[in-house]
């Protein structure tokens, strides 16, 4: 399967799909995609939604949330691209959109780290 860049707003490629597995940089599994491009963080909480440039965006104002979903099995680390094609062209943000790649990161992390991680008894 392909692995396909997705872009923060500057440009940068800061996370890896792996259908339906994101991964962070280093190849480490932070969350999955939904068939309706709904993205949610390896703890099963909604993070926002994949557009085509391809971002991952949120409402700014979100007036209900979505419920958390049981993630599912954990996938293999995967090792990311040498090499990274150049971002397209991207649209602009409505003043009800955020980058949650660029504004709430925090959002997506790995397993073993995260303030959204339960504490372990």
């Amino acid at each position: 399967m392909a692995i396909i860049p997705i872009y923060n707003s500057k440009g940068d490629a800061d996370v890896f799909l792996e259908y339906p597995y994101l991964f962070n940089r280093t190849g480490d599994w932070i969350g999955w995609v939904t068939p309706k491009r709904e993205v949610y963080s390896v703890l099963g909480h909604y993070v926002g939604y994949l557009t085509n440039d391809p971002r991952i965006l949120r409402k700014r104002a979100t007036s209900t949330l979505k419920p958390r979903l049981e993630p599912p099995p954990a996938p293999k680390r995967i090792y990311p691209p040498a090499t990274i094609p150049l971002a397209p062209m991207m649209s602009e943000l409505t003043q009800g959109q955020i980058d949650v790649l660029l504004e709430e990161p925090e959002r997506l992390h790995p397993l073993d780290i995260g303030e959204l991680r339960e504490d372990m008894d």
